[in-house]
């Protein structure tokens, strides 16, 4: 990491994108899954964000203890590491730190109901989860949709997608299996996923009826 950082000041590009310091957290990050470091590199500067999610809200929009509840859980499964913990926790907070670069990319997040439901730890996590769902909402550069458990059939995406929009109007989707991520660059291969992901934005909630089922879920939150 020294190293790395001292190699950006000589080149110049400290606090970039393409920096050698994240060259060497992507490596670092053993506990990630193959393809998702790769992902990260080209969500930072996107133009664009399309995200849909399923049972958790998504990294990019957790806070700090939701996200810790998270990774603790992971390692208490066994799954990752302690220090391992520590490097998706950072990950999280970088890719965060991306959303509000100058000028910062247009979001669109539609998210499963469940993501809303599933309780994460405890009452006090949730109700601070919510409302930062909320302000999320409230940003000039932000779309969020809640896709309710009731468009049954009609729900175009079953699973977690990421579509993503480059500078040069190119674009990239990411998912995830359970052992591995895949990187599509092919627009060919792409555009019936972005096709999809606009019909499921079609069907879900309005960014204003999202924010009425948010507030009337954190009324039941303590």
């Amino acid at each position: 990491m020294r190293f790395s950082r001292s190699a950006d000041r000589v080149f110049g590009i400290a606090g970039t994108v393409d920096t050698f310091e994240r060259q060497f957290r992507e490596i670092q990050h053993g506990s990630l899954l193959e393809g998702f470091p790769e992902y990260v590199g080209y969500e930072g500067r996107a133009a664009e964000i399309r995200l849909y999610e399923v049972g958790v809200i998504p990294g990019l929009l957790q806070t700090p203890e939701y996200a810790s509840v998270i990774v603790e859980s992971a390692v208490k499964r066994g799954a990752i590491a302690p220090e391992q913990a520590d490097e998706r926790l950072s990950l999280v907070t970088e890719r965060q730190a991306a959303l509000v670069r100058t000028p910062p990319p247009l979001v669109f997040v539609v998210l499963d109901e469940s993501c809303l439901r599933r309780p994460v730890g405890g009452p006090a996590v949730m109700e601070a989860q919510l409302e930062s769902l909320i302000e999320f909402a409230e940003l000039p550069n932000t779309v969020l949709h809640i896709a309710p458990f009731d468009m049954g059939e009609r729900r175009p995406l079953s699973l977690p997608i990421t579509v993503l929009t480059l500078s040069d109007r190119s674009l990239m989707s990411y998912a995830e299996s359970s052992q591995r991520g895949h990187l599509e660059r092919e627009s060919t291969s792409v555009l019936p996923i972005l096709t999809a992901y606009h019909q499921l934005q079609a069907g879900a909630l309005s960014q204003a009826a999202t924010v009425a089922m948010i507030n009337e879920l954190r009324k039941g939150t303590p």
